[in-house]
């Protein structure tokens, strides 16, 4: 019970402290080298260690907020240390005198002595955020590096092998060390010289195409149906059929011959059957008369019988011959038309001018081509334009000129479930201004914490951004900011944080580049506090964060 109402009590102190002017914190449990000795009034009489969030026992000693919680805890009846007297929780409270000098106590940089800075303990966390000597890890995925700061922006731009660059052939985007990899095997559009080094660069996508009309690719000569044996290059192709056009002709009359001679003996073989067919014919009339007689005869001599059946043998005979008469003259005829050489030669010249009529087709397709690949480039461009018009018309619509940002965070879960993950450790909010040719400002939130905050708050921090009019703006920056969290009940139970920017620091001068570094709360609220089901910071998976930016003595252009 005790140390949840040190928890209440330190979180109350927290907000309320902040109000006074810069929001200050250091992380507890920290090796600092203080400028000057630290003295023994700021050591907390548990752990030895510099205060943090000091806290006074009834006995007159000082502990650390989380020292005084773990003495409660470990004891049911919790003893001082120093002078082994009971510590009454109606007894101990914050020491908010002790605290605002300890956050003031001067420190040297951790990474001295390259960063010679020299800071007030409670801005300390915010230093290491722009010390350009801090180690931070690229931000590129996959890539592990740890970069001094000052370094970083060369490495993302220059030695990252995990930055993206963009190919110079397809425009995509790639991973820097798969850059070659692509070109050579993926990238469509990546230029490759010709299998029959015709000497012409084409784009891999077309290579097929180009190959049916490289001059220097190996074709068949289009008489080889009739003999010829050449395999030359397209280019030469033309040449050749002038220069063999006796060749060729000869040939088709050679094959021509062939064909009537084949045609001619099957028309003597036909005619020689059809005299046998006649004969076979004429045969079978006699044997047909012949029985016709024998028969009548039969009842008149038995001794017939033989005969007759003798005589029914060759008629059997002859039936079968007459069947294979019909079949070779059924192949004679089919053989015939097979040799028939009009409708071949009709077919030839046929395809002779589908063949001219594709080229001349081909010709006007490669310059269509090329007309809408130039459309398309213009259709690009213009969309390009119009994206760019229609962000910037909805940017414009949502725009507060009267220092107060409404900022509504929606699919809360999602995005911090992104930052967790680290896709996107953190999300601006849109621009907004002190007046119509005011400052240039916007709110940066880390939903999984930033800092001291990480993993366990969410950090809400403020941002000067380069705007039109900075050139006849005062700098530094140097209004009171106030940071809300809005409650959604109606109650109006906001969590707020209030700071004044500090003139000496970076991150309120004049911005040389988009945007400063960004100052604020990396402890702004707890998860378990924001995402408690008995509050209402969050609804629908949305929340609400303010920023007011106070106007006062701060003049109109």
């Amino acid at each position: 019970m005790a140390s949840e109402e040190l928890t209440g009590l330190s979180n109350s102190f927290a907000r309320q402290n902040s109000s006074s002017g810069i929001s200050l914190d250091f992380e507890p449990d920290t090796d600092y080298h203080f400028i000057e000795t630290l003295e023994e009034r700021y050591k907390c009489a548990y752990c030895h260690l510099v205060l943090h969030n000091p806290h006074q026992t009834g006995c007159g000693h000082r502990f650390c907020q989380h020292c005084i919680i773990s003495l409660r805890e470990l004891n049911a009846v919790p003893t001082c240390p120093v002078d082994k007297e009971t510590i009454k929780v109606q007894e101990v409270f914050k020491d908010n005198c002790c605290k605002r000098e300890v956050l003031n106590l001067q420190v040297f940089c951790k990474n001295a002595p390259e960063c010679n800075s020299k800071i007030i303990l409670g801005r300390y966390q915010d230093h290491l955020q722009q010390c350009l000597f801090e180690s931070v890890q690229c931000t590129n995925d996959e890539c592990h590096d740890q970069i001094l700061r000052k370094d970083l922006k060369d490495h993302l731009s220059l030695h990252c092998k995990f930055r993206e660059e963009i190919c110079q052939y397809c425009n995509q985007y790639v991973v820097s060390i798969n850059l070659k990899n692509h070109e050579k095997n993926e990238c469509p559009d990546f230029p490759v010289p010709c299998l029959h080094n015709c000497s012409q660069i084409i784009l891999k996508k077309e290579m097929d195409k180009h190959f049916s009309v490289c001059p220097e690719a190996e074709v068949d000569c289009p008489y080889k149906q009739y003999g010829c044996p050449i395999q030359i290059k397209r280019g030469k192709l033309a040449d050749h059929e002038n220069a063999a056009l006796r060749e060729h002709m000869l040939q088709i009359l050679d094959k021509n011959s062939k064909l009537e001679e084949q045609i001619s003996d099957l028309y003597k073989s036909l005619e020689f059957k059809e005299i046998k067919i006649q004969q076979l014919a004429d045969t079978v009339k006699k044997c047909e008369k012949d029985f016709r007689q024998f028969t009548q005869l039969l009842g008149k001599n038995s001794n017939l019988m033989v005969n007759t059946q003798t005589l029914a043998s060759h008629i059997d005979k002859s039936a079968w011959l007459e069947t294979q008469v019909r079949q070779l003259i059924q192949m004679s005829n089919q053989q015939q038309s097979k040799f028939d050489l009009r409708p071949l030669l009709e077919t030839i010249e046929n395809i002779k001018q589908k063949i001219a009529f594709m080229e001349t087709y081909d010709q006007r397709l490669v310059v269509l081509e090329g007309q809408t690949t130039e459309h398309d480039v213009h259709i690009s461009i213009h969309k390009a334009h119009l994206n760019k018009n229609e962000e910037r018309f909805k940017l414009l619509e949502g725009t507060c000129y009267n220092g107060k940002l409404i900022w509504k965070i929606m699919d809360y879960k999602m995005k911090k479930k992104e930052a967790i993950e680290g896709r996107t450790v953190s999300i601006f909010s849109q621009p907004f201004y002190t007046s119509r040719c005011g400052y240039r400002l916007c709110a940066r939130a880390y939903l999984n914490g930033d800092g001291s905050g990480k993993g366990t708050h969410v950090s809400l921090y403020f941002v000067v951004m380069r705007g039109e009019f900075d050139s006849l703006l005062p700098w530094p920056f140097k209004q009171k900011v106030t940071l809300m969290l809005l409650d959604q009940s109606g109650k109006k139970n906001h969590i707020v944080e209030v700071f004044r920017a500090d003139p000496n620091s970076s991150s309120f001068k004049r911005p040389d580049g988009e945007m400063n570094i960004a100052s604020g709360c990396p402890r702004f609220v707890a998860h378990t506090v924001l995402e408690n089901v008995k509050n209402t910071y969050v609804k629908d998976d949305t929340l609400f964060m303010k920023v007011v930016v106070d106007l006062t003595d701060l003049e109109e252009l």
